[in-house]
């Protein structure tokens, strides 16, 4: 694959590694605004602002062992992302890393996921969204970004995944839900009860050993990342979603952050995105040293 621009302090060889970075430069299956293929490369270039040193945690993550694998190759169809990343990613979870992939649409996620492997220990994904996401198929494609919810489902079932801060449905969406039983908490819940409660709310459903969560971006409230491709008002704040991965570091197996456009942007939901990946690193770090 095409070697890029690495993501900052990614200094380490795979072999050494604890976090490897993908990126997936692929938005074909978006419906609204395009641009998420430039998501990885964009997330990339605001990483190297900050500080290596976390004010909070005390983490250095200049020490964290990092390697970035650059991006795959940009595909001609869905299927075609499909294989590779699950390809890509396999080997990562094989030799006890933790993935860490940059989109691209939120097609991007479900083979993520997929590339789990089956006798590691259970996996339950937090799935951060404004939207369900649980599609049979949209547009004559069972692998849109309206349909990844569903897809991870069918590889961890349903009780083992949790939507976490939807606010937009279609009916066909709720109808279908009833019978598949796939639990979600709405971001007018979580604005009511409070974050803390409700992130403990959704990790008390997910009995799992270990967390994938994916992030597309417009879980976030536009007012604060509104670089993406289906923005969506009421969201969570930034803050929020820190609380979440915090919370979720100690169980931590892999994270994507999805759906960033750098076309409706002007560079803060890159930055917070960059930030974002940094947070679950130093997270992870924490939780490991005070083991």
């Amino acid at each position: 694959m095409p070697r890029l621009t690495s993501f900052t302090d990614a200094s380490a060889s795979f072999a050494e590694s604890d976090f490897v970075i993908l990126g997936v430069p692929f938005d074909r299956t978006t419906s609204f605004r395009p641009g998420a293929r430039f998501g990885p490369d964009a997330i990339r270039q605001h990483s190297w602002h900050y500080e290596s040193y976390d004010l909070e945690t005390g983490i250095d993550l200049a020490e964290a062992r990092v390697h970035d694998l650059g991006n795959t190759e940009e595909f001609g169809s869905s299927e075609e992302m499909v294989r590779s990343v699950r390809d890509e990613l396999r080997p990562i979870y094989k030799e006890g890393k933790i993935p860490i992939v940059l989109g691209g649409d939120h097609a991007c996620a479900p083979p993520s996921v997929e590339a789990y492997p089956e006798d590691a220990p259970s996996l339950g994904v937090l799935y951060l969204d404004a939207h369900l996401d649980f599609r049979g198929s949209y547009l004559g494609d069972a692998r849109s970004h309206a349909c990844s919810s569903r897809r991870m489902l069918e590889k961890v079932g349903a009780r083992n995944i949790v939507v976490f801060g939807v606010r937009s449905v279609s009916r066909e969406e709720m109808d279908d839900n009833r019978s598949l039983g796939m639990s979600f908490v709405t971001s007018h819940e979580i604005a009511r009860d409070g974050i803390q409660a409700s992130v403990q709310r959704a990790l008390n459903m997910l009995k799992t050993e270990r967390l994938y969560i994916s992030l597309d971006i417009d879980a976030i409230d536009p007012a604060y990342a509104g670089g993406t491709g289906t923005p969506e008002p009421f969201g969570l704040t930034p803050r929020d979603v820190k609380f979440v991965i915090d919370q979720a570091a100690p169980r931590l197996a892999g994270l994507d952050i999805m759906e960033v456009s750098p076309l409706f942007e002007h560079g803060n939901t890159s930055a917070l995105a960059a930030r974002l990946v940094r947070e679950a690193i130093a997270r992870v770090q924490l939780s490991r040293r005070s083991r």
